[in-house]
Formats: structure tokens, sequence, C-alpha cells
């Protein structure tokens, strides 16, 4: 199993061992020891299940008052993810990451406290699945849009589909209020 830092080296890339044989194939999906090992700390409390269809976007989501780190995995289809810093103060304050995550790669993505998160569907229909650190409190859900002119977010799809609700939500600098502050290093 490795752990990968990305471009934000809070943002983990996580490559299970995957074990294949002519039934088909093996992996551990979270081992609390190993994870921990690998720098993700903090305990998980909700898993959620997604399923969307192609061109759908789900975000940029974050939470307040008890900020969620996600574990972010793919069951079905395909997905480019996305972790952005909104930490204000942060030195890595408004820069993005994306992965791809897939059924075919195994890969996962870990997203801590403090940053947005969202994802758009690349096949016909992806299931996702991810771990939460925190319960999900609708009244502390904020969001930034997913086309914040700050962020320049290279997204796979140029007029996805999206909920209201994320159709709503402010750029970057008319969200700056509400987002988080940086506490330093962890």
């Amino acid at each position: 199993m490795r752990f990968t830092p990305t471009e934000l080296a809070e943002v983990l890339i996580v490559d299970p061992d995957v074990y294949r044989d002519p039934r088909g194939f093996f992996l551990e999906t979270f081992s609390a020891p190993k994870y921990r090992d690998g720098g993700i700390h903090l305990p998980f409390v909700q898993d959620n299940h997604s399923r969307s269809v192609a061109g759908t976007l789900r975000g940029l989501h974050l939470q307040l008052g008890e900020p969620m780190g996600k574990l972010v995995r793919v069951v079905v289809g395909a997905i480019f993810d996305v972790a952005v810093d909104v930490r204000r103060g942060s030195p890595t304050f408004g820069q993005w990451v994306g992965v791809p995550l897939s059924a075919e790669n195994f890969r996962q993505c870990y997203i801590p406290p403090g940053f947005a998160h969202g994802f758009c569907v690349e096949t016909p229909v992806a299931e996702v699945e991810y771990k939460c650190t925190a319960l999900y409190d609708r009244s502390k859900e904020i969001g930034v849009a997913w086309n914040s002119p700050e962020l320049g977010i290279q997204w796979p799809v140029t007029s996805p589909l999206l909920s209201e609700r994320d159709a709503r939500l402010p750029a970057l600098g008319d969200a700056l209020a509400t987002l988080p502050r940086w506490t330093g290093p962890r």
C-alpha cells in the first residue's frame, strides 16, 4: 500500500495492494493502523455512497464547525476528484489538485478537513464511496462554485449537471468571510 502526497501535501493518494487471480481480485479498502502509518490520523465516523450519471458535478463542498475529512474511492465507473485548499491564511489557499479515481485503478484520495471537495463523473455512471471524519450536518455545510474564476479548475466538462444548491454556490472571492481559517501545520 502506498500513500503519496499530491501538490497539496495534506491531500494524499492511496494506492492499495490489489491481489488478482483468475477468480477476480481482493484488496483492503481500509485498515486503521496502515492508514494511520500512511498519514491519515483522524477516525472515520460515517460512510457515504453516491451514484451519479455522466457529466454530473458534485461540489465544491465543505463543512464548518466539525470540519470533515474524506477518504474517497470509486466502486463503479470513473470520476475526476478535486480538493481545494480554502483555509484563509494557508500558504496554499486557493490551490487545487485533481485526481482520476476509478473502479479500475482502485485509487483513493484523502481530502483533509478544511478543504473543499468535488467530483465530476466521466463514465456513463459512477458510484462513489467515501469515509468521513465527522458526521454530516446540513446546517454547517458550505461551498464554493465549481467554476470560480479565482480557482481555474480544469474540469473535464464545460456544462455539468448540477444540483440546484450547487448551481447557487458563490465564487471563492464572494465566500471568503464564510471560509475556515488555517491554524498552521498539523
